[in-house]
């Protein structure tokens, strides 16, 4: 049995310095998959992290204090595969995967639209190219689990006010297409499948005290792929973490 959380920090010292890693020894995950670092791993104190058992890999981006993924394990991984080869992706800390016998777990963290025109074509074609890289690694890592920060609510159960956000970044028409190519591409939302019709969000705005309204957006996911989806046991979220503006999303596997 293995149990991964996915989850976006909004920066990993300030996570800290509200109690993560207590959480992390109460949660006890067997992959935490991080996303928004925005940190150098030599600027954290990892040792927090070892005196919990765990082995941290980090991608971070080449700008100091923004985005970066890490992955916190108690198993040590057969392979880290860090970024995707992709140059203007890799220098942002988008992508870090870790192997563990038959099965592969990806951090992703998708670019946000939200700052403009140019960002939101630079998100649009990171997942065209994402997926074509995702569709390549399937055909040798077969049970694969896409962890991360997509930047999309998929569908309106999946954010707060589906009309007023039609045309907002996150929300938009040709974004929630793709998840739906993403899907018909041969994965599996592992939170939909457990809970079909459950509203439930992992990201609120800091303005007009969201959180406490549940205003929110689902935008972190755990994707399996079809071969691997059989052997999801549970999933779900925890909104009651308090670390950052966005909440944790978990996925139990028979492995």
């Amino acid at each position: 049995m293995k149990r991964i959380f996915t989850y976006n920090v909004n920066g990993i010292r300030a996570a800290l310095n509200k109690g993560l890693a207590e959480w992390l020894r109460k949660a006890r995950p067997d992959v935490l998959m991080i996303q928004e670092s925005k940190a150098q791993k030599e600027q954290v104190d990892t040792g927090v992290f070892e005196k919990l058992g765990y082995s941290d890999y980090w991608f971070s981006a080449e700008k100091k204090g923004y985005s970066g993924v890490c992955i916190l394990s108690l198993e040590e991984p057969d392979h880290i595969e860090y970024g995707m080869g992709i140059r203007e992706y890799d220098m942002e800390g988008r992508t870090i995967r870790a192997d563990f016998g038959e099965l592969s777990l990806l951090n992703v963290y998708i670019p946000s639209g939200t700052t403009g025109d140019i960002r939101q074509d630079f998100k649009m074609l990171f997942l065209e190219r994402f997926l074509d890289y995702l569709n390549r690694l399937r055909m040798e890592k077969p049970n694969l689990m896409v962890s991360g920060d997509f930047n999309i609510a998929h569908r309106e159960i999946d954010i707060h006010n589906p009309v007023s956000n039609k045309k907002s970044s996150g929300f938009l028409p040709e974004e929630r297409a793709w998840v739906d190519g993403f899907l018909a591409s041969g994965f599996e939302d592992s939170y939909r499948k457990m809970n079909p019709e459950v509203t439930g969000y992992t990201w609120w705005s800091f303005r007009s005290n969201a959180r406490a309204k549940n205003l929110g957006w689902r935008l972190d996911y755990n994707m399996a792929t079809t071969e691997l989806a059989p052997r999801i046991i549970n999933a779900g979220i925890l909104p009651e973490v308090h670390h950052s503006d966005h909440c944790p999303a978990w996925v139990e596997l028979n492995i």
